[in-house]
């Protein structure tokens, strides 16, 4: 291609962006104008696609985790022939269009994951890499290559800057994660002005530290650009990192190499010197030449060749391999046995001690029905019983395996480390991936450092399972910085996003088998585990399990007659509140017992079902060791824990702050006859 047909391909995107932003009056027009360069060549010469099939299972990911840059995304996507208009493209950021002012996954063909939070995209690409290599050591062959995508982020001196990106670079770098490339956007300017006020270390060594492949070259060299990819895309045994120089908003001849083109419209005056600059017509707006449709047209024609190759190729692996053929259709469609919910709660019935330990049991059997199910911890397996027993850890390949399944990817276990934030964008980024229902576990205190991921996964409809074990003060000894008091009704404010607590085997198994099933869509899930033993909650014989899904329901009603007071237990709490339920009755209050572990699955019934289990006529309390605020939404008296623990045995902080079964009772005498 001449040089002169390529630059108007890079100020095609270019100006894209520009008049888009200048349209919707806000936005970030000077990331797309610089990386114009980049993502042409890129997508022009590299980037396996179709966008026909956008949900290709061999695709190749590119990952703008930049999020800001949008409209670099939006004007690829449109270029290359996805289902996104050039009118989508002029109502940038407005109500109801497919280009939001941050690409949201399952809103516009093409976009791979939810990019807002920097850095958090850049995890999810590493977990996508590591779901890929995971699928190509399950199915491919040595005959046959079904898997072998790459995955392309671009990312920013912002990315780069943000801890989750650290914590993301360093586990890829110790797999060895050979289809994951990166593309840094070196401009050096951030919303304040130079990167220099707040950023001074050598980027590229301390990526090869992390033991990735480093290469520099000028981000508007489409000839370096090239070479850089050719040697990333043969390195397949590191990550690969390209340290491509740029020019923000590159064409605006006042405003480009500063920060007035970062984060606000250029100005109409800005853009028609730039468009006279360039040669550029200044009218229509938002103009494609023919010759630019020709080169997008041709290259997408290629694509759907190399598609349609792969397709061949897919069959012939189906008739060759036909049980291989169906474990994909398993892993892909992330399908899970119909009678899940019972098989769990049998391998678990009857069994009692902390819901870590009834966790643990749980995970085996789900391991072995459900052949994508993956995972593992902040290294602390040992403590949370997350480990999935009888599978390899997955571990950095130690040699050159091109296509064929490499072993090094082929276990189910994986070693996150001490790495909380990045575990979770990357616990998602491989459920994106394709083929895996993933979860990831650490202490519930430690949730804190995964909330970015948390609510990501929730805006995404992701069904990532988040495992939190020790889930109280009861954690005890350790003191208050590993006891969690608010965290739970933390996780529980963010919308989409189940909690559950459940409270004992029953309750355990059930809360893993919707997680797992998802019977209401692909909503992520939180579970809270004790350290401390539980008792079974005494239920009748013929308790169906599948009650536990409506996420609150009766345990125990009242002797006779409507139930003066109705408690409300969650977790670790049941068995003391169903101890206190039978000394009311004993003293003659009729009381009912209700079992809720998991508070968003109890909203979301009927109101009818929640007038039936909370009575109007009955006064309302809640137990749970933790904060109590937000339960007066629901209760008239709350007995919780509104201030940090201490640093004691799990049983004697239960004593003094009044969770056991006397204190309780009489806490909930008292507040009746008003003397609290």
């Amino acid at each position: 291609m001449n040089p002169e047909l390529r630059e108007k391909c890079s100020n095609t995107i270019r100006f894209l962006a520009a008049d888009a932003v200048q349209k919707a009056n806000i936005g970030h027009p000077g990331a797309p104008m610089g990386l114009a360069d980049a993502a042409f060549v890129l997508w022009n010469k590299f980037l396996r696609y179709n966008p026909l099939d956008p949900n290709w299972a061999n695709r190749d990911r590119f990952v703008l985790s930049a999020g800001h840059a949008s409209m670099l995304l939006y004007s690829m996507l449109h270029l290359s022939g996805y289902e996104l208009s050039l009118e989508e493209l002029k109502q940038f950021r407005q109500w109801g269009s497919l280009t939001p002012g941050h690409p949201e996954y399952g809103m516009t063909p093409g976009v791979e994951c939810t990019t807002g939070p920097l850095g958090a995209g850049f995890g999810n690409a590493v977990g996508m890499a590591l779901g890929l290599k995971m699928a190509g050591a399950r199915f491919n062959t040595s005959q046959h290559a079904v898997i072998n995508a790459s995955v392309f982020v671009i990312c920013s001196d912002g990315d780069i800057q943000e801890g989750v990106c650290a914590e993301s670079a360093s586990l890829a770098g110790h797999l060895g994660l050979g289809n994951l490339i990166a593309i840094y956007d070196q401009n050096e300017i951030t919303i304040g002005g130079s990167i220099k006020l707040s950023m001074s270390e050598d980027v590229g060594r301390r990526f090869e530290a992390y033991g990735w492949d480093v290469q520099h070259c000028d981000g508007h060299n489409h000839d370096e650009l090239e070479a850089c990819l050719q040697k990333a895309k043969a390195n397949t045994l590191r990550p690969s990192i390209i340290v491509a120089k740029t020019l923000i908003g590159k064409g605006a001849p006042n405003k480009e190499g500063t920060a007035a083109s970062h984060g606000a419209p250029l100005g109409d005056d800005e853009i028609r010197q730039g468009k006279e600059r360039a040669g550029w017509p200044l009218e229509p707006t938002f103009l494609i030449p023919e010759e630019v449709r020709d080169v997008f047209k041709k290259r997408t024609e290629e694509n759907k060749a190399v598609y349609q190759k792969w397709q061949e190729e897919f069959q012939r692996w189906q008739s060759a391999h036909p049980s291989l053929a169906e474990l994909w259709s398993t892993h892909t469609e992330h399908k899970t046995p119909q009678d899940l919910l019972e098989k769990l709660v049998n391998a678990v019935r009857g069994k009692e001690g902390a819901t870590r330990k009834l966790s643990h049991i749980v995970i085996q059997e789900a391991a072995r029905l459900i052949p994508g199910f993956t995972g593992g911890s902040a290294d602390l397996e040992p403590s949370n019983l997350t480990l999935i027993e009888g599978e390899k850890d997955i571990i950095r390949s130690s040699e050159e395996s091109g296509d064929l399944p490499d072993p090094s990817f082929s276990g189910r276990n994986i070693r996150f480390g001490i790495r909380e934030h990045a575990m979770g964008s990357i616990t998602n980024g491989l459920y994106l991936s394709g083929s895996w229902l993933p979860f990831c576990a650490t202490f519930s205190v430690f949730s804190d450092y995964m909330r970015g991921s948390l609510r990501l996964a929730a805006i995404s409809n992701i069904p990532s399972i988040f495992v939190y074990s020790h889930d109280s003060f009861w954690v005890g000894e350790d003191g208050p910085t590993h006891q969690p008091v608010e965290q739970i009704w933390a996780l529980r404010l963010i919308h989409n996003l189940n909690v559950w607590r459940p409270a004992d085997d029953i309750e355990t198994a059930a809360a893993w088998a919707y997680a797992l099933k998802r019977p209401d869509g692909n909503c992520p899930s939180a579970l809270f585990t004790t350290r401390q033993g539980v008792s079974n909650l005494k239920r009748a014989a013929d308790f169906d399990a599948s009650l536990v899904w409506k996420g609150g329901y009766v345990l125990t009603d009242s002797g006779g007659g409507d139930p003066q007071v109705t408690l409300i237990s969650t977790g670790s709490e049941g068995s003391a509140v169903q101890t206190v339920r039978d000394n009311l009755e004993a003293d003659g209050i009729a009381a009912r017992h209700v079992s809720l572990p998991c508070l968003e699955r109890f909203t979301a019934q009927p109101l009818e079902y929640q007038a039936s289990v909370l009575p109007e006529s009955s006064k309302i309390i809640v137990v749970e060791a933790g904060t109590s605020a937000p339960w007066y939404r629901y209760a008239d008296h709350v007995v919780g824990r509104d201030s940090f623990g201490n640093s004691a045995p799990g049983k004697l902080l239960a004593e003094k702050y009044g969770f056991t079964a006397a204190p309780l009772t009489e806490n909930i005498k008292n507040w009746l006859k008003g003397k609290i």
